[in-house]
C-alpha cells in the first residue's frame, strides 16, 4: 500500500483502464497505482495506442474505470458532484474548442462557469483570476482575438488560460504539445513548470516529448503493453524503465544522456 501524503491531490489505487462492452472487457492497462502531490509536474509517456488518453479520461471521470479506486482531494472520484469536480480538477484536450468564434476573453472567462450564479454573472474575483490567468500565460495582448485567427501555439496558452481561469489544485492535460514546433513546445511545457512553482499546481500531461519531459518534470508514469511505472525520471532511467516504451531494433535509449536515438 502506497504511504499517503497530507498533500495528496490525485490518488489511484489498482486501477484497471479500458473499455466496457456487454459481453466482456478490453482492458489496455491494469495495476495503476500512484499519488500526486501539490506542486508537482508529472510527465505520462508511452507508445501511440497504449492507453494513455483513456487513462487521463478516467481520470477526470469523462470514462468509468473497469476497477481500481481514484480520489481527487481526499474523495472517491464516483461520489464526488460534478460541480465541486469543477472546482477539484480542471482538463486541457487536444480537440479544437467547439467555441473559437469567441474571443480569447470571452473563452478564458469560461472557466468561471463553475462559481458564477445561474445568469453567468462575473464578480470581481472572477475577473481577478482571468486577469492572473491572461497574465500568467501572456495572453493579455491577444484578449480581444477571436480563437480562429489564433496559432497552435497560441491557442494552447489560451487554452491553458482557461484551465488556471478555472482555478483548480489539479490540472490534466492530455498531449499539450500537439501541432508545436520544438520551441513552441518547450514554451508550454516551461510554462506548466512555471506553475507549478509559483502556484502549487499539480499538473498531470501526456507528452510524446519525453526528453523534455525527463529534463522537465518532477514525477513521471511510462505505459508499457505489459506494466505501470510511476517514479522520478532519474529512478526510472536508472532501473532501465524508458528503454521499454519502443522496441531496441529501431530506437536505443541513451542512460547517460537521458534521450532517444535512432539505430543504426
Amino acid at each position: 500500500m502506497m504511504e499517503r501524503h497530507k498533500n495528496s491531490k490525485l490518488k489511484a489505487e489498482n486501477l484497471s483502464i479500458g473499455y466496457q462492452n456487454r459481453k466482456d472487457q478490453n482492458v489496455l492497462s491494469s495495476g495503476i497505482s500512484f499519488e500526486l502531490e501539490e506542486g508537482m509536474l508529472i510527465g505520462l509517456v508511452g507508445a501511440n495506442g497504449i492507453g494513455k488518453s483513456t487513462l487521463l479520461r478516467t481520470l477526470n471521470g469523462m470514462q468509468p474505470a473497469l476497477s481500481g479506486t481514484i480520489s481527487i482531494m481526499g474523495e472517491s472520484l464516483t461520489t464526488i458532484r460534478p460541480q465541486t469536480l469543477a472546482t477539484y480538477l480542471s482538463v486541457v484536450l487536444t480537440e479544437a474548442p467547439s467555441s473559437k468564434n469567441l474571443t480569447v476573453l470571452e473563452f478564458v472567462s469560461l472557466g468561471r462557469q463553475p462559481y458564477t450564479n445561474w445568469l453567468g454573472q462575473l464578480t470581481l474575483e472572477d475577473q481577478k483570476n482571468i486577469e492572473t490567468a491572461l497574465a500568467l500565460t501572456d495572453t493579455f495582448k491577444i484578449a480581444h482575438r477571436k480563437c480562429y485567427e489564433l496559432s497552435d501555439g497560441q491557442m494552447q496558452r489560451v487554452a491553458i488560460a482557461r484551465a488556471l481561469a478555472q482555478d483548480t489544485p489539479v490540472i490534466i492535460l492530455d498531449e499539450p504539445t500537439t501541432h508545436l514546433d520544438l520551441y513552441h513546445r518547450a514554451a508550454v511545457l516551461k510554462l506548466l513548470k512555471r506553475l507549478t512553482l509559483e502556484m502549487n499546481k499539480t499538473i498531470l500531461f501526456s507528452t510524446h516529448e519525453i526528453d523534455l519531459a525527463i529534463q522537465l518534470s518532477d514525477q513521471m508514469m511510462v505505459m508499457t503493453t505489459t506494466d505501470f511505472y510511476f517514479d522520478e525520471p532519474c529512478k526510472l532511467i536508472e532501473s532501465g524503465k524508458f528503454s521499454a516504451l519502443f522496441p531496441e531494433d529501431t530506437i536505443l535509449f541513451d542512460h547517460k544522456t537521458g534521450r532517444f536515438t535512432i539505430k543504426d
